[in-house]
Parts: structure tokens; C-alpha cells; sequence
């Protein structure tokens, strides 16, 4: 692909490879990721962990991945994006395989530490390399597209990860996402060309110094702290997701791939509706509308008591597209904050951010929330449902001021 974009909002067909390749991509290192709650009531009795070992689990992958995206930070702007690309998703591909061979709670902690390591520094070159390739008005929906990875690890992967636990053991879900890894590795090789564009920017500063002048930037600062708070209620929430069902709603272990796969339904329907909507309407209401919906069903949610399967289905379906509704505005508006010069580095401490505050949340969670037996129902969901209500409410301030930087930015660049 060129090193330009492309001033029609229309893609081409080699842009529309490189969305395939940056969906496929995200599809299995956000699976990585995710597939950890609803295996977790497998593991927590497997393992013997307690909800706080099992919080430490989660957060162990997002701390690694917050600490070396900021160690990479420096450097993300300093070298081809495809070849940084290749080296994080080959090593998340590994750390994965680790994950598959993990025998006990330390092991897998390890092993969690060193696919985060990788996997971390991978979603903000992905960030950058759209940035790089896609034009404002066509961002939306890129994003829209790349973030439908979430609704079809839901729909095809959890669910299939679920069925390869339940059938070979938890083991074997993380070997199907490594499998997959190899393949979209060699997608990546074949058919990506070098994205080099921004090194023609490039200053003699060192990585060092580059990351403090992007750190140190007020307007930066803003971004960083709105998408850092917007990553802490699904942190806070999801871990113990599959707990919740399993021993508060009386959910079967067979009946959860069920629940998973009509909640990526419901998201993989809104996902591009509202990635249009971003590119056409104002990007912070329609952030404000998803997080006010999310409020709502997240008390709702975290107050219920045993109700029937389609009960459970509809409710996770209208608090996911709740919750992704906010996703697409928030990404878009963030990327046009940095200039093209900071923009790998930029999304490096973004994503770091933004990890390292989810494993906050993550281990917080694993504290409020009490199980006192393996098979007993999960204690104080409701009270982590309130602390994430407010944590929600708090994060659309922060978005208003990213909406209005962007819109002082874009108002200089037309004069």
C-alpha cells in the first residue's frame, strides 16, 4: 500500500485488505484476552484461585502490556510500523503457546506476564498504522470495522474456546488462538506493505526524549487520562463475568457459549451502525448516549438475582452494545489528537495507560468481589457495579475535553 491517504472517504481495495488483516489481527490478541473470564470459573476451581489470585491473573497480562508500551513508546515512531508489527505479533503468538502449557496458578501468572509483554504493544501500532493510512472521515468506520473483532471473538471465538475447554480441556483454547496467530502472521508478511511515511517527520531527539516530549504535552495528557478511565469499568466488570453467571444466575458451563455468542451478535449488528453514525454525527454525544445506556444496564445487571437463559441473553445483548456504542467515538476522537511526528508514541502511552489502569481496576475488582467457597455465589457484584456506574459518568467530563481539542486542532488546520 502507499505511504498516503486518500482524500475520498471511499476505500480501496488494498485499504480494505489492511482493515481485513487489522481486524483478523485484533480479533485474536483481544480473544487472548477476554477468553480469561469465561474460562475463569474453570480455572478459579482447576487452579484453586481465589478471586484475587484470579484478579492478579488478569491484571498480571495488563501490567506487562502497560510496561512495555511505554518502554516502547519511545521507539514506536523510530521504525517501519510493519516490521514492529511482525516482531510484537510473533511474540504474542508465543506467550500464548506458554499459556497453553501453563500446570498451576504460577505458571500461568508467568506466562500471562510474557504474552502481555507482546500483546500490549500491539493494538496501538494498529491504532497508529490507521492513523497513518486512513483519513479522519474515513476513521469511524475503520475503527468500526477493526473493533467488530471484539463481537467476533463472542460470537465464533469464546464460544469455540468454550467448546475446545469443555471438550480437551481449558488448555486447548489457548493452542486454537496461537494456531490462528501463525496464520495471520503470514498474512501479515505477504500481504502488508512498509508504513514508513512518518519517519520522514522524524527529528534527531532520542526515544527517550521523544517519549518525555509526548508525555510532557498537556493536550496529550487529556487523551491519555480519558482513555485510561475509559478502560477501567470493562476491567472491573468482565473478569469475573462467567463466575457471576455460573453461581449467581445458575447459568450451566454448557450454556455459557450461548450467552457469549448472541452478546457478540447483538454488538456485531450495532458495531458498523455506529461506526457510520461516527463519521456523520457529533462523536461525543453519541458517546455520551452509549455510556448513559451503560449506566443503566450495568446496575441492572449487577443486581440481578437467578433468571431464565433468554433473560440473561437479552440483558448482556443491550449492556454490550451500551458499552461498545462508546468504544467507536472514543477511539476515533483520541486519534485525532496527536500530530503524525507523536502519533506512534502516542497511542504506545495511550495503550499503556490504558492497560496498566485496567489492571488496577482488574485487582480492585478481585478485592471487592468475595467467594467463599469454589461453587458458592460471588459477593458485593452490586456494589462493583455502582463503582463503575460512577467511573462511567466521570469519564464522559473527560471525553468533552478530548472532543474539544480536536475541534480547536482541526479549526487551525483548515485556516
Amino acid at each position: 500500500m502507499e505511504n498516503t491517504t486518500v482524500e475520498s472517504t471511499a476505500f480501496t481495495s488494498k485499504q480494505i485488505i489492511i482493515i481485513a488483516i487489522l481486524a483478523l489481527l485484533q480479533f485474536t490478541v483481544i480473544l487472548d484476552f477476554v477468553i480469561i473470564s469465561p474460562l475463569g470459573d474453570v480455572l478459579m476451581k482447576t487452579l484453586d484461585m481465589t478471586t484475587a489470585k484470579f484478579g492478579f491473573t488478569v491484571s498480571a497480562y495488563a501490567f506487562s502490556a502497560g510496561i512495555s508500551g511505554l518502554l516502547a513508546a519511545g521507539f514506536a515512531d523510530k521504525f517501519d510500523r510493519k516490521k514492529l508489527l511482525i516482531f510484537f505479533y510473533a511474540g504474542f503468538i508465543i506467550g500464548t503457546v506458554f499459556c497453553a502449557f501453563a500446570i498451576d496458578y504460577t505458571t500461568l501468572l508467568f506466562a500471562r506476564i510474557f504474552t502481555g509483554l507482546f500483546g500490549g504493544v500491539i493494538g496501538s501500532v494498529s491504532l497508529a498504522i490507521v492513523t497513518d493510512l486512513f483519513v479522519i472521515k474515513q476513521r469511524g468506520r475503520v475503527m468500526g470495522f477493526i473493533q467488530m473483532a471484539y463481537a467476533t471473538s463472542q460470537i465464533l471465538g469464546i464460544p469455540l474456546g468454550l467448546y475446545c475447554a469443555n471438550h480437551w480441556g481449558w488448555h486447548s483454547s489457548f493452542i486454537m488462538i496461537a494456531v490462528l496467530g501463525v496464520l495471520i502472521l503470514i498474512a501479515v508478511l505477504t500481504q502488508m506493505q512498509p508504513i514508513t511515511k512518518h519517519l520522514e517527520l522524524q527529528s534527531n531527539k532520542s526515544p527517550f526524549l521523544h517519549l518525555w516530549h509526548t508525555i510532557s504535552n498537556k493536550n496529550y495528557q487529556i487523551g491519555f487520562a480519558s482513555i485510561a478511565l475509559l478502560s477501567v469499568g470493562g476491567f472491573m466488570l468482565q473478569p469475573f463475568g462467567s463466575a457471576f453467571l455460573v453461581n449467581n444466575i445458575h447459568i450451566s458451563q454448557l450454556e455459557l457459549p450461548m450467552v457469549f455468542f448472541f452478546t457478540g451478535l447483538s454488538v456485531l449488528f450495532i458495531m458498523p451502525i455506529i461506526g457510520k453514525l461516527s463519521d456523520k454525527v457529533n462523536k461525543f454525544w453519541l458517546f455520551t448516549g452509549g455510556s448513559i445506556l451503560s449506566v443503566i444496564m450495568i446496575v441492572i445487571y449487577t443486581n440481578l438475582d437467578p433468571i431464565p437463559l433468554w433473560q440473561i441473553v437479552v440483558i448482556n445483548m443491550i449492556l454490550f452494545m451500551g458499552i461498545m456504542s462508546r468504544m467507536v467515538p472514543a477511539t476515533t476522537l483520541n486519534t485525532g489528537i496527536p500530530e503524525m511526528k507523536d502519533r506512534g508514541a502516542y497511542m504506545s502511552v495511550t495503550s499503556s495507560l490504558q492497560q496498566i489502569a485496567g489492571g488496577i481496576a482488574a485487582v480492585c475488582a478481585g478485592f471487592i468481589v468475595h467467594q467463599k467457597t469454589k461453587t458458592s455465589p460471588l459477593e458485593n457484584y452490586d456494589i462493583l457495579g455502582y463503582v463503575i456506574a460512577v467511573i462511567t459518568l466521570c469519564s464522559i467530563v473527560l471525553m468533552w475535553r478530548v472532543s474539544q481539542l480536536v475541534k480547536s486542532k482541526n479549526e487551525t488546520s483548515v485556516k
